[in-house]
């Protein structure tokens, strides 16, 4: 590709900072155009401090113009406090208001049950509330356009706020969808499908091949496991994040619970800081929810429960019989949930049921892929896993047959895969090749590492849009010129005359009027003459206080005391006359001696028109440029020749018609005096 300014570059390159080959820390940064995009700034559940955020060290921070936050889930926006606060970022920052709203409870949570020295925290609580103010919010469907980038965001389902992004360069449009599920739960709406066709497509991949089992089903799993675990006598901890699942599942426990009234003297906990706030949440943007609840609000609110009370610490709590416990994080790493654990986890008669995906690195996934017989507590002691644990997955991301169904409707040229273990992601980028490999749909699929580019060429014809006074004129045909003023602004192109400017952009016009002044000794007649001789005839003003004459109908010429000098309005046509001008009158200052100046009044009054063509041409020209032969005499200029045919005194210039004009009335005037 040849070198050009960044901003006309055709290449895009989408380069995973994190969430590449991996489930956690979500960044993805977009370079196109010399504009650069980051979607999510999440941490590793798995990790701790630095340690946990994406690579960003790769990056030059202070030249990204927008980061947007897909949804309020720490993998995705855990980070962000750090990033707003203690980076270079100058850029805007972008959420829809529901996701707003509740990033700032679910991270002030987070802060207070992270297992982690002081010095290891990426930030504290006056950070996050820092930060507040360096987020903007966007509605669903509203589109804005910065630097240059234009875009908008549709739901997404998966938990309330969550946004897919669709971003505009230049033309080329390119769809995160963050983490999204294209089935609707209890209480979300299904994942939009976009009415525009991306051309890049950069989609979760968490579930790979796998099919999630029918809602009905997974359900009915759910509520039979939770009872058996009571109705033995036994605890059961369901570790959720604060929000998101965990309001699918307090509101199938709750209706279970208001249908078996045998289960009516076993509480259920809600184990949160933030359950007050958080259902305050839910029920502020309950038009972002599916229409069964929106229907459902105006009769009695779903999330004022019956059979489930709020435990806010565990001094509250009275650890005896059986019980139901949702507490945060899910994936067991710390906090409360990872305490409960290892106070029940030696009993037999208790369970642990964990609903939703989990990482490397975390307990929950350590229980899920190996059945470990002891644990290492949070203090270093070893634990008896005797408790049942089971894995039913309410995680609200979309399975195999949801993500190629979504690509089927969508049919971009490319498909980007992160946020998916390497194996499952690798599995899925197999399977949608073969899915398409014998179809006219040329479908490219990448499934690239952290920090690994993908690099795509984008090359798109440049047009540029005819307004104003010159869209006015009649309809041009083919291969006409159109003269006017091009102005880019965000990779748009405008033609306008240059009278519109002030109306359709923000520069202004001047008009530069030049004054040249050119000392002289000889006759100014001979001046005069010898400019009329070349350039054509000289309009003179009537009753001026000094000669003044008018040449080319743009600049004036003015005979002073000692001086001649040379008027004109600026632009490129009349500063070339104007060089043209002052180039002949110092000619003529050269030829003051009285032998010179008799040669020429001897030419006029017994003229011979080919000698004084020859000799006029020579003064203007050079005499190295002109070449005569038998009737005709050319003049090559700057690869442009000029021919003049002496018997028909036609001149002709097919590649500069303002060339041929001058030497057309140099022809002119010599015939004339001859």
């Amino acid at each position: 590709m040849s070198k050009r300014r960044a901003e006309e570059s055709d290449l895009l390159v989408v380069q995973p900072l994190g969430a590449g080959q991996e489930v956690g820390r979500s960044c993805i940064l977009l370079e196109f155009k010399g504009k650069k995009v980051m979607l999510d700034f999440g941490i590793h559940p798995g990790l701790s401090g630095t340690n946990a955020l994406p690579f960003i060290d790769r990056v030059d921070i202070s030249t990204i113009d927008i980061l947007l936050i897909s949804h309020f889930h720490l993998d995705h926006c855990g980070a962000l406090p750090w990033f707003l606060e203690k980076t270079e970022f100058k850029g805007k920052c972008y959420m829809t208001h529901a996701t707003k709203a509740i990033y700032k409870w679910l991270l002030s949570d987070f802060i207070k049950v992270s297992n982690i020295g002081a010095d290891e925290m990426l930030y504290t609580e006056n950070d996050l509330e820092n930060s507040m103010s360096k987020i903007d919010t966007i509605n669903f469907h509203q589109e804005i356009e910065h630097e240059g980038i234009k875009f908008w965001c549709y739901h997404a389902g998966h938990v309330l706020g969550a946004a897919m992004f669709m971003i505009e360069i230049a033309g080329v449009r390119i769809l995160y969808t963050g983490d999204f599920s294209r089935v609707e739960d209890r209480h979300l709406m299904a994942a939009e499908l976009p009415s525009i066709k991306p051309d890049v497509l950069i989609i979760e991949s968490t579930y790979g091949v796998n099919l999630h089992e029918p809602r009905e089903e997974r359900e009915k799993r759910f509520t039979d496991t939770v009872k058996n675990i009571v109705m033995r006598g036994g605890k059961c901890l369901i570790p959720v994040f604060a929000l998101g699942r965990a309001q699918e599942l307090l509101l199938i426990l709750d209706e279970y619970w208001t249908q078996h009234p045998e289960l009516h003297e076993i509480p259920i906990y809600y184990a949160s800081s933030l359950a007050k706030k958080c259902m305050a949440v839910y029920q502020t943007y309950v038009n972002a929810m599916n229409e069964k609840i929106r229907k459902q609000i105006g009769i009695n609110n779903p999330f004022v429960f019956k059979h489930i009370s709020n435990l806010k610490n565990m001094d509250e709590f009275d650890d005896i019989g059986p019980c139901v416990i949702m507490a945060s994080p899910g994936m067991m790493q710390s906090g409360l949930s990872r305490e409960l654990f290892e106070a029940w986890c030696t009993d037999k008669k208790n369970g642990v049921i964990i609903a939703g995906y989990c990482v490397e690195g975390t307990l929950a996934k350590h229980l899920l892929n190996e059945s470990p017989s002891e644990v290492t507590s949070m203090s270093g002691q070893k634990l008896k896993v005797n408790c049942s644990v089971e894995y039913i997955s309410f995680s609200a991301h979309t399975d195999f047959r949801q993500t190629t169904q979504f690509i089927r409707s969508l049919k971009p040229a490319h498909v980007i895969l992160v946020h998916g273990e390497q194996s499952e992601m690798q599995k899925l980028k197999d399977a949608l090749i073969r899915q398409y490999e014998d179809t006219d749909y040329n479908i490219q699929v990448y499934n690239p590492r952290n920090t690994q580019p993908v690099e795509l060429y984008f090359r798109g014809e440049k047009s540029a849009k005819v307004i104003g006074k010159l869209a006015t004129n009649k309809l041009p045909k083919s291969d006409t010129e159109i003269s006017g003023i091009l102005v880019k602004r965000n990779f748009k192109y405008h033609l306008m005359s240059p009278e519109d400017l002030p109306n359709y952009t923000d520069l202004a016009i001047s008009t530069i009027l030049q004054r040249q002044s050119i000392p002289y000794k000889a006759n100014p007649d001979l001046i005069l003459y010898s400019l009329e001789r070349v350039f054509g005839n000289l309009k003179k003003y009537p009753e001026t206080s000094s000669p003044r004459y008018r040449i080319f109908d743009a600049i004036d010429i003015i005979i002073e005391r000692k001086f001649l000098v040379l008027e004109w309005n600026s632009s490129p046509i009349n500063d070339f006359y104007a060089d043209s001008l002052v180039s002949e009158i110092l000619k003529t200052e050269l030829e003051e001696s009285q032998a010179e100046n008799n040669r020429i009044l001897k030419d006029i009054k017994e003229p011979n028109f080919k000698e004084n063509l020859l000799s006029t041409l020579d003064d203007l020209f050079d005499a190295k440029s002109i070449r005569d032969e038998n009737n005709d005499l050319f003049i090559e200029i700057d690869d442009k020749t000029v021919k003049v045919n002496l018997e028909k005194l036609s001149v002709s210039c097919e590649q500069d018609k303002q060339l041929e004009q001058i030497v057309t009335n140099c022809v002119n005037q010599i015939s004339n005096l001859s």
